[in-house]
C-alpha cells in the first residue's frame, strides 16, 4: 500500500459544499463543477463520485463498484479519494 493510500481520511466521503456532478453532452464527459472551475472525470471518478453522499463509508462505495464492476481495488478508491480531498472536491463526515 502507497503511503498516499495509507493516509486517507477516515469517515463517509460526500461532496464538499459547492460541488456537484453534471454531464456535459458537448464534451461527452462526466463533471465535477467546483467553485474554482469544472474537472473533467474519467468514468472511475465519476462512479465513485456518485456514490459520494456521506452515508456511505469507503467499504461500501467500494461494495458498490464491485457490483457493477469488475478489479476493484480499496487501495485505488482510496488514493482516488485522497487525491479528490486534495483538490478540496470531496470531504470527510
Amino acid at each position: 500500500m502507497s503511503a498516499r493510500a495509507a493516509s486517507a481520511p477516515a469517515g463517509t466521503p460526500r461532496l464538499r459544499r459547492g460541488v456537484r456532478l453534471a454531464y456535459d453532452p458537448t464534451r461527452a464527459a462526466d463533471l465535477a463543477l467546483v467553485p474554482e472551475g469544472v474537472l473533467v472525470l474519467n468514468p472511475t471518478a465519476a462512479a465513485v463520485l456518485a456514490l459520494c453522499d456521506g452515508h456511505r463509508s469507503v467499504d461500501a462505495i467500494v461494495s458498490a463498484l464491485e457490483e457493477r464492476y469488475d478489479r476493484v481495488s480499496r487501495q485505488d478508491v482510496d488514493e482516488l479519494l485522497t487525491r479528490l480531498a486534495e483538490r478540496r472536491v470531496v470531504a470527510y463526515g
